[in-house]
């Protein structure tokens, strides 16, 4: 029978937010871990997780990459949520001493060199390389974002020719510029949509470096929305491109939340129509309660 470690990690959180009517609430995000799967002791890849259910994730990995044909073929997964890894044995491994990497026939190999990276939103294959950088990611963002400058911009967005509402199935990105003067109205500078949210964040980041030009940090602060939910990945990646306002129609996971406070970024989630949650970084953020309805609402 296969052994198991029956570890799991809490599937929510509950944090503070301040609403569009200046309120102060408590809502709750989804839980983000990473996991890194290693198979016969070598590492497969690492996986972004709720985490509730490590060893099912796992095994269905193995089973969809074609890594194992039978559940007998394992003895074992261990779930390690200190290291944030799963330790997956072989029977051949834990009876003969041999991996299944090292076994004679086994395609394993030959499958790792040819796989392709999915545009899925839970394969962090290059999250290693990611986190190493946030500690040296130095923010430094000017001016201040005002709830006015949201109102607009959401509407932007709102009225933006889109894939989305012809076709549907894609995500959308785009990357705003709004002076400093109070409640300016934000500029928009690039929209992506892709199938995948990593790729339209990535195009724009291309598009920053090819018109660094165009770009006035001095005068003015980018702001960066997605339709995507604001994971580790996104929050990171924004701050890579300097960016210290994320806006997202969605919601955002613990470690977008808690990178997000660690590297001062102002996260606004949940936008809908002039509702939206600020979770982090308040101190930059232009609360304007009046301009929560809608005109003629109230």
């Amino acid at each position: 029978m296969l052994k198991r470690s029956q570890a799991s990690r809490p599937s929510v959180f509950e944090v503070e937010t301040l609403n569009e009517h200046g309120l102060r609430e408590k809502t709750s995000i989804a839980g983000e871990h990473p996991l890194t799967i290693y198979l016969d002791k070598r590492e497969l890849v690492t996986l972004m997780t709720l985490g509730a259910e490590p060893e099912l994730l796992s095994l269905g990995y193995l089973r969809n990459q074609r890594f194992v044909n039978n559940v007998d073929d394992l003895d074992a997964v261990q779930v390690d949520w200190e290291s944030e890894s799963v330790a997956i044995t072989s029977t051949v491994m834990a009876n003969s001493g041999v991996s299944l990497w090292e076994q004679e026939g086994n395609s394993i190999a030959q499958k790792m060199q040819h796989r392709t990276v999915t545009t899925g939103c839970g394969q962090g294959t290059v999250f290693g390389g990611l986190m190493d950088e946030v500690d040296a990611i130095r923010l430094n963002i000017p001016g201040q974002f005002h709830q006015a400058s949201l109102n607009a911009l959401l509407e932007q967005m709102r009225k933006h020719e889109s894939i989305y509402k012809v076709a549907g199935a894609v995500h959308g990105c785009a990357l705003f510029s709004v002076a400093l003067a109070a409640a300016s109205a934000p500029f928009l500078l690039s929209f992506v949509e892709d199938v995948g949210r990593h790729n339209a964040v990535d195009a724009i980041a291309g598009w920053m470096w090819l018109n660094a030009s165009k770009l006035q940090p001095d005068h003015s602060l980018l702001v960066f929305y997605t339709t995507g939910r604001l994971t580790s990945e996104m929050v990171i990646k924004a701050a890579q491109m300097g960016i210290g306002v994320l806006v997202s129609r969605s919601g955002l996971t613990n470690m977008g939340y808690q990178l997000a406070k660690k590297l001062n970024m102002t996260l606004i989630g949940r936008c809908q129509g002039r509702h939206f949650l600020l979770f982090a970084g308040e101190e930059r953020f232009v609360s304007e309660p009046s301009l929560a309805n809608y005109p003629g609402k109230s």
